[in-house]
Protein backbone atom coordinates (compact mmCIF):
# COMPACT_ATOMS: atom_id res chain seq x y z
CA UNK A 1 0.00 0.00 0.00
CA UNK A 2 2.75 2.40 0.97
CA UNK A 3 4.73 1.34 -2.15
CA UNK A 4 1.75 2.29 -4.39
CA UNK A 5 1.45 5.72 -2.77
CA UNK A 6 5.19 6.31 -3.21
CA UNK A 7 4.98 5.40 -6.90
CA UNK A 8 2.07 7.84 -7.47
CA UNK A 9 3.96 10.68 -5.69
CA UNK A 10 7.09 10.03 -7.79
CA UNK A 11 5.00 10.02 -10.99
CA UNK A 12 3.36 13.33 -10.08
CA UNK A 13 6.76 14.89 -9.41
CA UNK A 14 7.79 14.09 -12.99
CA UNK A 15 4.83 16.01 -14.49
CA UNK A 16 5.69 19.50 -15.92
CA UNK A 17 4.39 22.71 -14.26
CA UNK A 18 2.01 24.48 -16.67
CA UNK A 19 0.87 28.13 -16.20
CA UNK A 20 -2.91 28.52 -15.93
CA UNK A 21 -4.55 30.60 -18.71
CA UNK A 22 -5.58 34.22 -17.84
CA UNK A 23 -9.22 33.44 -18.51
CA UNK A 24 -9.26 31.20 -15.45
CA UNK A 25 -8.39 34.13 -13.14
CA UNK A 26 -11.01 36.36 -14.75
CA UNK A 27 -13.70 33.82 -14.05
CA UNK A 28 -12.48 33.36 -10.46
CA UNK A 29 -12.53 37.13 -9.78
CA UNK A 30 -16.00 37.42 -11.28
CA UNK A 31 -17.28 34.69 -9.00
CA UNK A 32 -15.87 36.52 -5.98
CA UNK A 33 -17.82 39.65 -6.90
CA UNK A 34 -21.14 37.85 -6.89
CA UNK A 35 -23.02 39.03 -3.73
CA UNK A 36 -23.91 36.43 -1.22
CA UNK A 37 -27.61 35.98 -1.10
CA UNK A 38 -28.88 36.41 2.44
CA UNK A 39 -31.76 34.41 3.70
CA UNK A 40 -34.66 36.67 4.67
CA UNK A 41 -36.08 36.35 8.16
CA UNK A 42 -39.59 34.95 8.19
CA UNK A 43 -42.38 37.49 8.81
CA UNK A 44 -43.50 35.70 11.96
CA UNK A 45 -40.08 36.28 13.52
CA UNK A 46 -40.33 40.03 12.87
CA UNK A 47 -43.79 40.09 14.44
CA UNK A 48 -42.53 38.16 17.48
CA UNK A 49 -39.56 40.53 17.96
CA UNK A 50 -41.79 43.63 17.69
CA UNK A 51 -44.25 42.14 20.19
CA UNK A 52 -41.48 41.45 22.72
CA UNK A 53 -40.18 45.04 22.42
CA UNK A 54 -43.69 46.47 22.80
CA UNK A 55 -44.35 44.39 25.92
CA UNK A 56 -41.03 45.55 27.42
CA UNK A 57 -41.82 49.23 26.72
CA UNK A 58 -45.32 48.98 28.18
CA UNK A 59 -43.99 47.14 31.23
CA UNK A 60 -41.33 49.79 31.81
CA UNK A 61 -43.90 52.59 31.50
CA UNK A 62 -46.21 50.86 33.98
CA UNK A 63 -43.33 50.33 36.41
CA UNK A 64 -42.30 53.98 36.21
CA UNK A 65 -45.90 55.12 36.66
CA UNK A 66 -46.26 52.95 39.75
CA UNK A 67 -43.00 54.25 41.26
CA UNK A 68 -43.31 57.89 40.12
CA UNK A 69 -42.98 60.34 42.98
CA UNK A 70 -46.16 62.34 43.49
CA UNK A 71 -46.51 65.50 45.57
CA UNK A 72 -49.66 66.30 47.48
CA UNK A 73 -51.70 69.31 46.42
CA UNK A 74 -54.33 70.90 48.66
CA UNK A 75 -56.64 73.28 46.82
CA UNK A 76 -58.74 75.92 48.59
CA UNK A 77 -61.37 78.19 47.08
CA UNK A 78 -63.72 80.80 48.50
CA UNK A 79 -66.80 79.16 49.95
CA UNK A 80 -65.66 75.64 49.10
CA UNK A 81 -64.14 72.76 51.04
CA UNK A 82 -60.50 71.83 50.60
CA UNK A 83 -59.74 69.44 47.78
CA UNK A 84 -56.74 67.10 48.02
CA UNK A 85 -55.01 65.68 44.93
CA UNK A 86 -51.49 64.82 43.78
CA UNK A 87 -49.10 65.89 41.05
CA UNK A 88 -45.95 64.45 39.51
CA UNK A 89 -43.14 65.44 37.16
CA UNK A 90 -44.41 66.68 33.81
CA UNK A 91 -47.83 67.72 35.09
CA UNK A 92 -49.27 71.24 35.32
CA UNK A 93 -50.96 73.00 38.23
CA UNK A 94 -53.38 75.86 37.53
CA UNK A 95 -55.30 78.08 39.95
CA UNK A 96 -58.19 80.28 38.91
CA UNK A 97 -58.85 83.85 39.99
CA UNK A 98 -60.25 82.90 43.40
CA UNK A 99 -58.38 79.77 44.46
CA UNK A 100 -55.07 78.84 46.10
CA UNK A 101 -53.12 75.58 45.96
CA UNK A 102 -50.59 74.34 48.50
CA UNK A 103 -48.01 72.05 46.96
CA UNK A 104 -46.03 69.77 49.29
CA UNK A 105 -42.51 69.64 47.84
CA UNK A 106 -41.60 66.13 48.92
CA UNK A 107 -40.45 66.37 52.53
CA UNK A 108 -38.46 69.61 52.22
CA UNK A 109 -41.17 72.27 52.24
CA UNK A 110 -44.23 73.79 50.64
CA UNK A 111 -45.13 76.09 47.77
CA UNK A 112 -48.35 78.08 47.75
CA UNK A 113 -49.69 79.04 44.34
CA UNK A 114 -51.66 82.28 44.49
CA UNK A 115 -54.79 82.88 42.37
CA UNK A 116 -54.15 83.03 38.63
CA UNK A 117 -50.96 80.95 38.74
CA UNK A 118 -49.81 78.30 36.29
CA UNK A 119 -46.80 76.12 37.03
CA UNK A 120 -45.39 72.75 36.06
CA UNK A 121 -43.52 70.17 38.10
CA UNK A 122 -40.25 69.53 36.24
CA UNK A 123 -38.38 67.15 38.57
CA UNK A 124 -39.15 65.25 41.77
CA UNK A 125 -35.79 63.57 42.30
CA UNK A 126 -34.16 63.11 45.72
CA UNK A 127 -31.37 65.53 44.74
CA UNK A 128 -33.48 67.90 42.63
CA UNK A 129 -36.92 69.40 43.18
CA UNK A 130 -37.74 71.73 40.27
CA UNK A 131 -40.74 73.81 39.22
CA UNK A 132 -41.44 75.96 36.17
CA UNK A 133 -43.44 79.11 36.91
CA UNK A 134 -45.11 80.10 33.65
CA UNK A 135 -47.04 82.99 35.19
CA UNK A 136 -48.50 84.04 38.50
CA UNK A 137 -47.14 84.24 42.04
CA UNK A 138 -45.87 81.67 44.53
CA UNK A 139 -44.68 81.62 48.13
CA UNK A 140 -42.04 79.01 48.95
CA UNK A 141 -40.91 77.76 52.35
CA UNK A 142 -38.00 75.34 52.11
CA UNK A 143 -35.97 73.63 54.86
CA UNK A 144 -33.28 71.63 53.12
CA UNK A 145 -29.59 71.73 52.21
CA UNK A 146 -28.73 74.34 49.56
CA UNK A 147 -29.38 73.77 45.87
CA UNK A 148 -32.11 71.15 46.15
CA UNK A 149 -35.09 73.30 45.16
CA UNK A 150 -35.33 75.35 41.94
CA UNK A 151 -38.02 77.53 40.40
CA UNK A 152 -37.55 78.47 36.74
CA UNK A 153 -39.02 81.37 34.78
CA UNK A 154 -38.22 82.52 31.25
CA UNK A 155 -35.66 85.04 32.53
CA UNK A 156 -34.26 83.62 35.77
CA UNK A 157 -34.04 80.57 38.03
CA UNK A 158 -34.39 80.86 41.78
CA UNK A 159 -31.94 78.52 43.51
CA UNK A 160 -32.85 77.83 47.12
CA UNK A 161 -30.10 78.22 49.70
CA UNK A 162 -32.38 77.34 52.65
CA UNK A 163 -35.00 80.02 52.65
CA UNK A 164 -38.47 81.48 52.42
CA UNK A 165 -39.48 83.77 49.59
CA UNK A 166 -42.15 85.13 47.26
CA UNK A 167 -41.74 85.07 43.52
CA UNK A 168 -43.85 86.22 40.61
CA UNK A 169 -43.51 86.29 36.85
CA UNK A 170 -45.53 86.90 33.72
CA UNK A 171 -45.60 84.88 30.51
CA UNK A 172 -42.65 86.86 29.12
CA UNK A 173 -40.39 86.32 32.13
CA UNK A 174 -40.74 89.74 33.75
CA UNK A 175 -41.02 89.36 37.50
CA UNK A 176 -39.51 89.77 40.92
CA UNK A 177 -38.18 87.90 43.94
CA UNK A 178 -38.61 88.91 47.60
CA UNK A 179 -36.71 86.90 50.23
CA UNK A 180 -38.04 86.83 53.79
CA UNK A 181 -35.67 84.24 55.28
CA UNK A 182 -32.30 82.81 54.32
CA UNK A 183 -30.76 83.32 50.88
CA UNK A 184 -31.73 82.77 47.26
CA UNK A 185 -29.46 82.78 44.21
CA UNK A 186 -31.15 84.26 41.14
CA UNK A 187 -29.40 82.86 38.02
CA UNK A 188 -29.62 83.36 34.27
CA UNK A 189 -27.02 82.45 31.64
CA UNK A 190 -24.08 82.74 34.04
CA UNK A 191 -25.36 85.94 35.68
CA UNK A 192 -26.05 85.53 39.38
CA UNK A 193 -27.66 87.75 42.00
CA UNK A 194 -27.39 86.72 45.65
CA UNK A 195 -30.49 87.84 47.52
CA UNK A 196 -30.56 87.69 51.36
CA UNK A 197 -33.52 88.03 53.70
CA UNK A 198 -35.10 91.47 53.49
CA UNK A 199 -33.89 92.04 49.95
CA UNK A 200 -35.57 91.96 46.55
CA UNK A 201 -34.47 91.46 42.98
CA UNK A 202 -36.26 92.17 39.73
CA UNK A 203 -35.89 90.22 36.50
CA UNK A 204 -36.72 91.15 32.94
CA UNK A 205 -37.21 89.19 29.73
CA UNK A 206 -34.02 89.03 27.71
CA UNK A 207 -31.91 90.61 30.46
CA UNK A 208 -32.19 88.23 33.39
CA UNK A 209 -32.01 89.20 37.05
CA UNK A 210 -31.13 92.75 38.01
CA UNK A 211 -29.12 93.92 41.01
CA UNK A 212 -30.49 92.97 44.45
CA UNK A 213 -31.48 95.73 46.87
CA UNK A 214 -32.99 95.93 50.33
CA UNK A 215 -36.69 96.66 50.39
CA UNK A 216 -36.15 99.62 52.74
CA UNK A 217 -33.48 101.20 50.54
CA UNK A 218 -33.97 104.87 49.55
CA UNK A 219 -36.56 105.25 46.79
CA UNK A 220 -34.10 107.22 44.69
CA UNK A 221 -31.65 104.31 44.84
CA UNK A 222 -34.30 101.78 43.78
CA UNK A 223 -35.50 103.94 40.89
CA UNK A 224 -31.96 104.59 39.64
CA UNK A 225 -31.12 100.90 39.96
CA UNK A 226 -34.06 100.02 37.75
CA UNK A 227 -32.75 102.50 35.16
CA UNK A 228 -29.22 101.12 35.37
CA UNK A 229 -30.25 97.47 35.16
CA UNK A 230 -32.94 97.60 32.50
CA UNK A 231 -32.89 100.98 30.76
CA UNK A 232 -29.18 101.66 30.17
CA UNK A 233 -29.09 104.38 32.82
CA UNK A 234 -25.31 104.61 32.71
CA UNK A 235 -23.11 106.90 34.81
CA UNK A 236 -25.92 109.25 35.90
CA UNK A 237 -27.96 106.42 37.40
CA UNK A 238 -24.87 104.97 39.07
CA UNK A 239 -24.00 108.33 40.62
CA UNK A 240 -27.48 108.48 42.17
CA UNK A 241 -27.13 104.95 43.55
CA UNK A 242 -23.69 105.60 45.04
CA UNK A 243 -24.80 108.86 46.64
CA UNK A 244 -27.94 107.38 48.19
CA UNK A 245 -26.34 104.13 49.40
CA UNK A 246 -26.26 103.30 53.12
CA UNK A 247 -23.99 100.85 54.92
CA UNK A 248 -26.18 97.82 54.23
CA UNK A 249 -26.58 98.89 50.62
CA UNK A 250 -23.10 97.53 50.04
CA UNK A 251 -25.14 94.50 48.98
CA UNK A 252 -26.12 96.48 45.89
CA UNK A 253 -22.71 98.11 45.44
CA UNK A 254 -20.84 94.79 45.69
CA UNK A 255 -22.94 93.35 42.86
CA UNK A 256 -22.58 96.49 40.74
CA UNK A 257 -18.80 96.39 41.00
CA UNK A 258 -18.70 93.53 38.48
CA UNK A 259 -21.57 94.82 36.31
CA UNK A 260 -20.48 98.31 35.32
CA UNK A 261 -17.81 99.43 32.91
CA UNK A 262 -14.22 99.34 34.25
CA UNK A 263 -14.04 103.12 34.30
CA UNK A 264 -16.95 103.35 36.75
CA UNK A 265 -15.65 100.78 39.25
CA UNK A 266 -13.47 103.22 41.25
CA UNK A 267 -16.60 105.26 42.08
CA UNK A 268 -18.21 102.20 43.64
CA UNK A 269 -15.04 101.05 45.38
CA UNK A 270 -14.43 104.42 47.07
CA UNK A 271 -18.00 104.54 48.35
CA UNK A 272 -17.75 101.02 49.77
CA UNK A 273 -14.48 101.63 51.63
CA UNK A 274 -15.93 104.87 53.03
CA UNK A 275 -18.25 102.73 55.17
CA UNK A 276 -15.54 100.41 56.49
CA UNK A 277 -11.98 99.43 55.63
CA UNK A 278 -11.82 96.27 53.52
CA UNK A 279 -10.64 93.10 55.29
CA UNK A 280 -7.17 91.62 54.97
CA UNK A 281 -6.60 90.18 51.53
CA UNK A 282 -8.85 92.71 49.78
CA UNK A 283 -6.90 95.30 47.80
CA UNK A 284 -8.01 98.10 45.54
CA UNK A 285 -6.26 96.60 42.54
CA UNK A 286 -7.76 93.16 43.21
CA UNK A 287 -11.28 94.55 43.59
CA UNK A 288 -11.12 96.72 40.47
CA UNK A 289 -9.70 93.79 38.49
CA UNK A 290 -12.62 91.66 39.74
CA UNK A 291 -10.33 89.02 41.19
CA UNK A 292 -12.68 86.19 42.26
CA UNK A 293 -10.92 85.48 45.56
CA UNK A 294 -10.86 89.18 46.45
CA UNK A 295 -14.55 89.62 45.73
CA UNK A 296 -15.45 86.52 47.76
CA UNK A 297 -13.43 87.66 50.77
CA UNK A 298 -15.08 91.07 50.66
CA UNK A 299 -18.56 89.58 50.26
CA UNK A 300 -18.08 87.26 53.23
CA UNK A 301 -17.05 90.24 55.38
CA UNK A 302 -19.83 92.54 54.17
CA UNK A 303 -22.52 89.87 54.57
CA UNK A 304 -22.48 90.49 58.32
CA UNK A 305 -24.11 93.88 57.63
CA UNK A 306 -26.63 92.48 55.17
Amino acid sequence: MFDDERMVAEALALLPVVKAPDAVWVSIEASLRVPVRKERMPVWRWVLAATVVLIAVVGLWQWEAAHRVRWQVVRTSLGQAKHVESISAGEWLQTDGSSHAELRVGSIGTVIAEPGTRLRVVATKPNEHRLLLQHGEISATISAPPKLFFVETKSATAVDLGCEYKMKADDYGNGSLIVTRGWVAFDWQGKESLVPAGASCRTRAGRGPGTPYFSDAPKSLIAALDQLDFANGGANALQTIVSAARVRDTLTLWHLLSRVEPGLRPLIYERMVSFAAPPAGVTRDGALALDPQTLKLWKDELAWTW
